[in-house]
């Protein structure tokens, strides 16, 4: 099968919408399929031999974040041109909400299309003003995925519709780590907690993590604080003062060093405010033997089914994060047995069992448009 997948998201800067569509088109790859995906990137960055790149993009603030999004009459011929060339079974457009190149890819789609939904939210001026205008563009969807309860409920909400959720996907293996680094390796007076994510984003949360620090170390003189992630981090340096002597800053990580902070750290810490439509470095954490403390937003617990696979503690209370993170330091069995249970749920968001959902719903959006294509069951 031909499939085209369009990513609204400049691919130079990663995140998590563009590491799905790689690993998904990678993962329908390996099953046989051609895959072509369309993407902003700057010249020069090193893409996959799928990937079709359109230039570059504009910063964008949305949700909390900055979105890096291409879009207009340049970017409009390019997509239009990929879609002419391609003639694809199927186009898979991710945000289809939002002004980019995947809601041209979608406006001038003549093949069925599956569209898929990130983003979480509570209100939304644009999608409020918007919304008239963008849902005859979405009718255009033969089948619709979101990939959480909460990033199904904001398209609801905005747009109607429904839409099947299907989760994120993670490679369960490249996070099966078989011995801890000893970089991040704590012991019981010395424990390592660790953070992932931009730290200059205060939805991300790492303001809530340095105000929790001096009550860890209260408890733990030695404790350990790991954080990894781009971004400037003056606000958390003057948030810590002192305390700061006990955080590494260790920049942006390559996927194997994210591995080995994940399965070696005695607790990672999730602290983000919102904005989160799922959680996936949740699932890598899960994935690498992390005991995960994290916010109680409705997406993170739905991800830790409600304690079950980690503790939460009260979003935006750096005094409940410490005394989560101090109660689970004293609590070794506990944390191993969770860890071990853990794991083995992790293997229900690997990509062996997520892309397959996505093929049953692309298969949905062919067959109800009358076209036979072969190659479903792979």
């Amino acid at each position: 099968m031909k499939i085209g997948i369009a990513c609204p998201y400049s691919w130079d800067v990663p995140g998590g919408v563009q590491f799905h569509i790689r690993d998904l088109a990678e993962e329908l790859i390996s099953r046989g399929h051609t895959v072509s995906v369309i993407a902003p990137a700057t010249e020069g960055t090193e893409l996959p031999d799928f990937v079709v790149p359109t230039g570059a993009a504009i910063p964008i603030p949305y949700n909390g974040s900055v979105a890096r999004l291409a879009f207009g009459p340049r970017v409009n011929w390019q997509v239009r041109k990929w879609l002419q060339t391609n003639q694809f079974d199927v186009l898979h457009v991710h945000e289809p909400f939002v002004p980019s190149l995947a809601m041209l890819a979608l406006m001038s789609a003549e093949c069925p299309v599956v569209s898929t939904s990130h983003t979480a939210m509570d209100r939304s001026k644009f999608l409020s003003i918007a919304s008239p205008l963008l849902v005859p563009v979405l009718e255009k969807t033969r089948a619709r995925i979101a990939v959480s309860e909460e990033a199904r409920r904001t398209a609801v909400e905005h747009l109607g519709g429904d839409a099947y959720v299907i989760p994120n996907g993670v490679s369960v293996k490249n996070f099966t780590v078989s011995g801890k680094d000893p970089r991040f390796t704590g012991t019981p007076d010395s424990p390592t907690i660790g953070f992932l994510g931009r730290i200059d984003e205060p939805r991300k949360g790492l303001p809530i993590l340095s105000g929790a620090v001096a009550e860890v170390l209260a408890a733990y003189p030695k404790a350990r604080f790991f954080v990894a992630g781009r971004g400037d981090n003056s606000k958390a340096l003057e948030i810590l003062g002192d305390n700061a002597v006990a955080v590494t800053f260790l920049g942006s990580v390559s996927e194997e060093d994210k591995a080995a902070l994940l399965s070696s750290v005695d607790i990672y810490v999730a602290p983000q405010t919102g904005g989160e439509s799922f959680g996936i470095v949740l699932i890598e954490a899960m994935s690498s033997g992390s005991f995960v403390v994290s916010s109680d937003i409705p997406a993170f617990q739905a991800v830790l089914d409600h304690g079950t696979y980690g503790d939460h503690f009260r979003s935006e209370h750096p005094e409940d994060l410490a005394r989560v993170i101090i109660k689970a330091l004293g609590e070794p069995e506990r944390r191993a047995a969770t860890i071990e249970s853990a794991k083995q749920a992790a293997w229900r968001y690997d990509w062996s069992t997520v892309a397959s959902q996505i093929l049953s719903v692309y298969s949905i959006a062919v067959n109800t448009a009358g076209k036979r294509v072969a190659g479903w069951g792979k």
